[in-house]
């Protein structure tokens, strides 16, 4: 079971920092419209991003310290403990067969609430179903959440604004600009994402404004989030543009134990649910403006090999559109690699300067013996998108959903299954939503009124 939080800390020291409440809350009671401006208009951070440029040439940009998160050397937090122990939720989960949830990054915008609004919307949408088992759990952020240096007072417009109305736990991890630091001012890094998403208890952040949303309770910056059909292990890329750190000799390597511990656990529990990687730099982008982050995916596969557990997927953002990857590894087995950056901040082109469109599917790393194939398999350069994710017994499906689309579209734009055994790509089996049984009902009065004509006339004959 999942470490217990720490002790609360006393109501004296808690005044300055919210208002504590005796369970979670996620929306508001009413939806509303969405809104045109910011509440705070966002400045310009040219001045502070010539400092950093500079700075960046002279190579004296490092990945920074982090709190370690409360729980040891496998923080973990789970479904049960987000929803205050809601157990007729967690029971309605199982009954249902499967778990449904959302996932984004690079979604917090500088310019106007339009682009974010216009996924959370279409997020939002997903929890009008018919089918109770369709409705999205929770949602799991993939960093840059607020812009440019996670700014405490841009979380109103970027974060809790947008998702005003969206009626679940929202976990994240945190990007580059959610722990960078402006050279211009004098937060510490990560301070206000730790304040919004790190709580030590349920309660309303001051930077929430008017909104009614609690703080998430997530132990730290990385951690193992469990719910069921699923598991999810949390890691922190750290500050730098690229490439992504997640131990050195600045930071330590506390991640790499904890991703020993995390697999190492599921190893000896024989854990045959959806496992997941989430974290913002991605492994493979195929263009654009970010590169690979080629020595943190050789440590994270470095300790898969060691322990020999392998996620079943593995989730980023950092590039601002949506990329698919597949990874085969030298046993057949297959791993998707998502990209999803393109939550609401500025999407960005994949080819630019007159390129011709790329096209997909293509190899863009061969196998070797020291890497595997990797097959960049479809991408969104054009629009702001999400995942939603499906997990039950025996799959992992990943669907992709483009914004522009809109609330009454439910058809996905790019999908990927993976077979939970035998580690796979498979056909996705749909569920039965009772069609099958309607459309035997019908087929069954269809003949039954046949039957009855056919005697009426039987009988008009045999006057």
């Amino acid at each position: 079971m999942p470490g217990k939080r720490s002790a609360l800390p006393s109501a004296k020291s808690r005044k300055d920092n919210g208002r504590v409440l005796d369970a979670p809350v996620f929306s508001q009671p009413q939806p509303t419209s969405d809104p045109r401006t910011f509440v705070v208009r966002h400045a310009s951070d040219v001045a502070a991003y010539k400092v950093i440029d500079e700075l960046n040439r002279e190579h004296k940009l490092k990945p920074l310290p982090f709190p370690a998160p409360r729980g040891g050397v496998e923080p973990r937090l789970s479904l049960a403990d987000v929803l205050d122990r809601n157990q007729q939720v967690l029971e309605q989960i199982n009954a249902n067969g499967q778990i449904v949830f959302h996932s984004t990054g690079d979604c917090g915008s500088t310019k106007a609430p339009k682009t974010q609004n216009e996924v959370s919307d279409k997020m939002v949408s997903d929890f009008d179903e018919t089918d109770p088992a369709e409705v999205p759990q929770f949602n799991f952020l993939l960093g840059d959440i607020v812009y440019s240096f996670g700014e405490s007072q841009y979380y109103y417009d970027q974060f809790y604004e947008p998702y005003r109305d969206y009626h679940a736990p929202i976990l994240a991890v945190a990007g580059n600009h959610d722990g960078m630091i402006s050279p211009l001012q004098h937060e510490k890094s990560l301070q206000a994402y730790l304040r919004n998403f790190c709580a030590d208890c349920f309660k309303v952040s001051l930077d929430a404004g008017h909104l009614s949303r609690t703080a998430q309770i997530q132990p730290g910056v990385f951690f193992t989030f469990e719910a069921p059909f699923v598991r999810i292990i949390a890691l922190y890329s750290n500050t730098l543009e690229d490439p992504g750190v997640i131990a050195n000799a600045d930071i330590g390597n506390s991640q790499l134990k904890f991703l020993r511990a995390a697999l190492t656990r599921v190893k000896k529990e024989r854990y045959t649910g959806a496992l997941l990687f989430a974290h913002h730099h991605p492994a493979y982008v195929v263009r654009g403006k970010h590169g690979w982050s080629i020595e943190m995916q050789q440590q994270i596969d470095a300790v898969c090999k060691e322990v020999g557990v392998w996620p079943h997927a593995d989730l980023a953002g950092h590039a601002h559109n949506y990329q698919r990857f597949t990874r085969t590894r030298p046993d057949g087995t297959h791993i998707p690699y998502i990209v999803c950056g393109n939550g609401g901040h500025n999407v960005q082109l994949l080819t630019t300067n007159g390129q011709p469109p790329l096209r997909a599917p293509q190899l863009i790393q061969r196998a070797s013996g020291d890497t595997d194939a990797v097959v960049f398999e479809n991408y969104d350069d054009q629009n702001y998108g999400y995942l939603r994710l499906v997990a039950n017994s025996s799959q992992l499906r990943i669907e992709y959903h483009s914004a522009s689309d809109g609330p009454h579209t439910k058809a996905p734009n790019d999908s990927v299954t993976v077979d939970l055994t035998t580690r796979q790509l498979s056909h996705y089996v749909a569920r039965d939503t009772g069609i099958p049984a309607l459309a035997s009902q019908i087929r069954a009065h269809m003949v039954s009124s046949q039957v009855a004509k056919d005697d009426e006339k039987t009988r008009k004959k045999a006057k």
